[in-house]
This record gives C-alpha cells, structure tokens and sequence, in this order.
C-alpha cells in the first residue's frame, strides 16, 4: 500500500537535492564534512515545510497518475475518483 513520504523523507530529499547530487566530494571525509556542515546550518534557522497546493490539487494528481499506471479503478486499493466529486 501506498504510504505518503513523512518529515524523514522529505528531509533527506532536500539533503540529496541541495548538497549530495550538486557537490564535488573527493573523499568520504570531505562528503562527512560537507553533510554535517549542512545539518548545522539547517538547524541554525528551521522554517516548517509550507504545502502549495490544497489537499484536492494533491489527490486529483494522485488519482490522476494512478489512472496511468494501473488496469483497474481499484487496483491497489486505490478508488480513482476525484477529490470533491
């Protein structure tokens, strides 16, 4: 069953976006250096993730993608319909 990315998730996804696929590591001690030196600045000034779109734009995207990859309306337990109908 499908399950929503949570906080971890979504933290180590803007770790692997902003500093691993971006930087040039020429060690492992350098990349260490380099992750906690993120982590230090990121937790000198946390802000709270901020959703940009309604609960209905996110579900109508999910059903969406579902209707693409899957035969059925009900495969994997999803009901494909749209949100607010």
């Amino acid at each position: 069953m499908w399950a929503r990315p949570n906080q971890v998730e979504r933290w180590f996804g803007l770790l692997t976006d902003k500093l691993i696929r971006r930087g040039v590591h020429t060690s492992v001690k350098a990349l260490e250096d380099d992750i906690t030196a993120w982590i230090d600045t990121w937790n000198e000034e946390p802000q709270p993730f901020t959703w940009t779109k309604t609960a209905d734009e996110i579900l109508n995207s999910l059903a969406d993608y579902l209707a693409k990859v899957t035969t059925t309306d009900t495969a994997r337990g999803f009901p494909l319909h749209k949100a607010g109908s």
